[in-house]
C-alpha cells in the first residue's frame, strides 16, 4: 500500500508499550481537554516559536483548512492556490461557497511567479494556500518566490508544511517577519496518520480569532495523549523520516533508470512519475499487489502521472519489479 503518503514503519516496541499503558488508563469516559495547553506548549517548544506566537490544534489539517476558509469567507471573497496542488483547498472552498482561484504552475511544476502575483493583484484573495513541498508534485517552491507572494497578498497566506520532516526548509522561522503568515503542519506524514492531529502556527492575535470558530472537543482524548507521548520521542520519528529520505533518493535513482518512466525531484515522502498509458500501468501494479495513486484525469498537468509513496526498501523493491513488469 503505497498510495497515501503514510510512514511505513512501526514504532519501537518499548514506545508502543508506553502508548499502550497510556491508552489503558485514558479517561475516555470524559470529554477531551478543549484547550490542551501542555500539548500546545510542547509543539511550540519543538518549533522554537518566539514570544507572541502559538499553535491552534486541529483534527488533521483538513479541519484547519476549513476553519481558515470559514473565518475569512464573505460574499465575493476568494481563496487562491496554485494547480496542481492539494485538492482540499479547492474542495473546501467549493463546499462553503467561497470563490476559488487556481493559478497553473509552470510546466516543470515550479511557481509561475508572475502569473501568481498578477492573480493576487487582480483577485485580492482573502486566503492563499501554498503547499511547501507541494502535493502531488513533491517539489519545494523557491523560498524567495514564496516570500514575494506573502508580501504581495493583502489577506492571510498559509504555508502548508505537511511534509516538513522530509524537506530542507521551513517558514516557521519567518513567522514573526510577516503579520499575514501562518504555517500549517500535520503529524500524519511523520507516522501519526491514524491520530488525525494537525496544527496552525502563528501569532496569538490570529489564532485567538480562529479559535472562536473551532468546534469544541475537536481533538480527542487518545490523539492528545498519544501525540504528546510521541513528541517526547520526536527523535524516533525524525530518524524514521531520515531513513525515508535516504530511500527516496534510492527509489528516484531506480526510476530514472527505467525506460519509459519520467520521474520528478521530490522533497516529500513520495515521487511523482509519468508513463505512457498511466491507467494501464496503475491497473497492472494493482494486479501484482501494489497500490499507488493514479493521478491521470485529476488535472490536465497530471496526464499519465502516477504517485508512489516511499515505503520500506523491501516495499520499494517490490514496487519497482511490479512496475517493470507492468510496463512490459
Amino acid at each position: 500500500k503505497l498510495d497515501a503518503m503514510e510512514n511505513p514503519y512501526l514504532l519501537p516496541p518499548t514506545l508502543r508499550e508506553e502508548i499502550a499503558a497510556l491508552v489503558v488508563n485514558a479517561p475516555i469516559n470524559r470529554y477531551p481537554n478543549p484547550n490542551p495547553l501542555i500539548l500546545k506548549e510542547k509543539i511550540s517548544r519543538l518549533l522554537g516559536l518566539p514570544e507572541g506566537m502559538g499553535v491552534l490544534l486541529g483534527n488533521g489539517s483538513d479541519e484547519l483548512i476549513q476553519l481558515l476558509a470559514l473565518a475569512v469567507n464573505k460574499p465575493g471573497a476568494a481563496l487562491l492556490s496554485v494547480e496542481p496542488s492539494f485538492v482540499m483547498y479547492k474542495m473546501i472552498a467549493t463546499f462553503i461557497g467561497m470563490r476559488y482561484v487556481g493559478v497553473p504552475l509552470a510546466q516543470d511544476y515550479t511557481l509561475d511567479l508572475a502569473a501568481t502575483l498578477a492573480a493576487i493583484e487582480r483577485e485580492q484573495p482573502a486566503l492563499v494556500f501554498l503547499a511547501y513541498p507541494n502535493n502531488p508534485t513533491g517539489n519545494r517552491f523557491d523560498p524567495e518566490a514564496v516570500r514575494q507572494i506573502i508580501r504581495a497578498a493583502q489577506g492571510l497566506v498559509v504555508v502548508d508544511e505537511a511534509y516538513y520532516a522530509f524537506a530542507s526548509d521551513s517558514f516557521v522561522p519567518h513567522l514573526a517577519d510577516y503579520p499575514n503568515l501562518l504555517v500549517m503542519r500535520t503529524f500524519s506524514k511523520l507516522g501519526m496518520a491514524g491520530l488525525r492531529c494537525g496544527f496552525l502556527a502563528g501569532s496569538h492575535a490570529w489564532l485567538a480569532q480562529l479559535d472562536k470558530l473551532r468546534l469544541p472537543y475537536n481533538v480527542g482524548v487518545l490523539p492528545q495523549l498519544v501525540t504528546a507521548k510521541l513528541l517526547e520521542h520526536h527523535e524516533v520519528l525524525l530518524a524514521q523520516a531520515a531513513q525515508i529520505k535516504r530511500d527516496r533518493v534510492a527509489l528516484y535513482q531506480r526510476l530514472i533508470e527505467i525506460a519509459g518512466v519520467t520521474v520528478y525531484p521530490s522533497e516529500a515522502n513520495f515521487l511523482l512519475f509519468k508513463v505512457v498509458r498511466a491507467t494501464d500501468v496503475f491497473n497492472g501494479l494493482k494486479q501484482r499487489g501494489v497500490l499507488i495513486k493514479n493521478l491521470h484525469g485529476s488535472h490536465p498537468m497530471l496526464t499519465d502521472c502516477l504517485r508512489v509513496t516511499v515505503g520500506t526498501p523491501e516495499q520499494n523493491q517490490a514496487f519497482v519489479v511490479a512496475l517493470q513488469e507492468s510496463l512490459s
